[in-house]
């Protein structure tokens, strides 16, 4: 390495060649050609990554000193610069763009460089003389990008779910409460956008509530396969260059420094060759994603109007809906997390083509699986914040109109069937479609119940939960 002072740029070296890096980076000549190469999306790896790659290397440093296999200096500055890189100090210096050459070897090599650079200076070096420590030989001492990448993205995923829990729980909490709120207000149900036999407006809200928080544990499920790791495989599976007593070492390292439960993989081929773990949790978010989108057009189908629509749910007005027409006020919290959803069910595509194409002891298709999960699981954290916050917390009744649809609905006609008969119900329900005149009404009429009969059995909340067959 050598600096030159008038240009501010220092010279580096590696098997293919020399290039000038300014002289104030902490990434090295890898990161340099990686730029050079992939000047694709200029998006950059997502922070929690950075993050969890930070506390592998940690961990690695951590288990070489304890082994004797890095010396006590250089693995102490390793570990406080690789710190510092969980602390986000140096998320700048991570520049390489999300798509990438396979296996994320250019991520990889950020991370070692920046890390060694930053540790060099620790040690009153100066940057880029890595006789004193180096990316590879100290840095990634007993470490290949095959097992390290894959234990980082099954970390940064791990984390960042831990965000995404309680956002999921307070939406949960929210529409369960309007169940509660809203429990005494019938309405119509719908089904085929039909009118349907009459419901609880909290029933509905409740039944929300019950689908995110199954979307939610099964989120959590599927995250218990993250916790396997294969680090310390190395290359290919096998432990080539690593102690026999690396791997359990550094495996409880990274556990206490994430605090997150993580175990060594019972295969560490298995780990290396197979990401059914990142395929599982992309499912699963892709599941909830599935779920908000439709309750989100139930909400805007349930709002809509406010003359001409359903108009059975007010959602809290946030900003002016149109350019031109005035007073018009748009479901914007909705559609916002109809677009996130979109979103993140592409990203489940993306990752699910990425796992199934590893070939024997690689996937070499992990940076794209890191980017899309990580992604998709801030945006919906985000997303769902709002939609609890900003929309689901605010919403209000409208009792009339719901009052008018659940006496309107000819399916109050089905509630006869146990003692008309299907048929002479589908005459009664076909005439009030016709004339336009009431169940109630036709039913009294045809006098085929008594007033009392017709009264208890065409009561509407009578309908909104089971219950006995009067009596004859």
């Amino acid at each position: 390495m050598a600096t030159n002072v008038h240009s501010a740029t220092r010279t580096e070296k590696d098997s293919l060649g020399t290039r000038e890096i300014a002289a104030d980076r902490y990434y090295g000549i890898q990161t340099t050609r990686a730029v050079e190469n992939y000047p694709i999306s200029g998006m950059r790896a997502h922070p929690t990554l950075i993050r969890a790659f930070g506390m592998v290397k940690e961990a690695a440093a951590e288990a070489n000193r304890e082994l004797g296999l890095v010396d006590t200096n250089i693995a102490d500055a390793i570990i406080q610069a690789a710190h510092e890189v969980q602390q986000g100090k140096w998320n700048s210096e991570f520049v390489v763009d999300v798509f990438q050459a396979g296996a994320g070897v250019s991520f990889h090599m950020n991370t070692n460089e920046v890390i060694a650079n930053r540790a060099i200076e620790i040690l009153g070096g100066e940057l880029g003389d890595y006789s004193k420590i180096h990316p590879n030989d100290h840095v990634n001492y007993g470490q290949s990008t095959n097992d390290v990448f894959p234990t980082g993205m099954r970390l940064a995923t791990l984390l960042e779910l831990a965000n995404l829990y309680p956002v999921l729980d307070s939406l949960v909490a929210a529409l369960e409460k309007k169940g509660k709120e809203f429990h005494e207000i019938l309405k119509s149900g719908r089904t085929h956008m039909q009118d349907a036999v009459p419901m609880r407006l909290g029933q509905e809200f409740a039944a929300y509530g019950g689908a995110i928080r199954r979307c939610r544990d099964a989120i959590q499920s599927s995250a218990e396969m993250l916790r396997e790791l294969g680090l310390g495989g190395s290359a290919v599976g096998t432990g080539i260059n690593t102690h026999p007593d690396y791997r359990e070492k550094t495996i409880k390292s990274l556990a206490r420094i994430s605090g997150q439960k993580l175990v060594p993989a019972d295969d560490m081929r298995y780990a290396m060759q197979s990401n059914l773990a990142m395929a599982a949790v992309s499912s699963a978010l892709r599941n909830l994603s599935l779920e908000v989108i439709r309750i989100s057009n139930d909400l805007r189908l349930l709002s809509s109007g406010p003359n001409t629509g359903f108009a059975e749910i007010n959602l809290p007005a946030l900003q002016p809906g149109s350019s031109i027409m005035p007073g018009k006020i748009n479901p914007v919290i909705p559609e916002l997390a109809a677009m996130v959803s979109f979103q993140v069910v592409g990203n489940d595509l993306a990752v699910a083509m990425a796992v199934q194409a590893g070939q024997l002891e690689l996937n070499v298709m992990m940076p794209t699986m890191a980017y899309s999960v990580l992604q998709s699981i801030t945006i919906l954290t985000n997303m769902l914040r709002q939609f609890t916050d900003k929309c689901v917390a605010d919403i209000t009744a409208n009792d009339k109109r719901c009052n008018f649809y659940v006496q309107a609905t000819v399916s109050l006609a089905t509630a006869l069937n146990p003692y008309i008969g299907y048929a002479k119900a589908a005459e009664i329900a076909k005439e009030a479609v016709t004339t336009g005149r009431s169940i109630i009404e036709i039913a009294r009429e045809k006098k085929l119940l008594s007033e009392s009969e017709i009264n208890e059995i065409l009561d509407p909340v009578r309908m909104t939960e089971p219950r006995r067959p009067l009596k004859s």
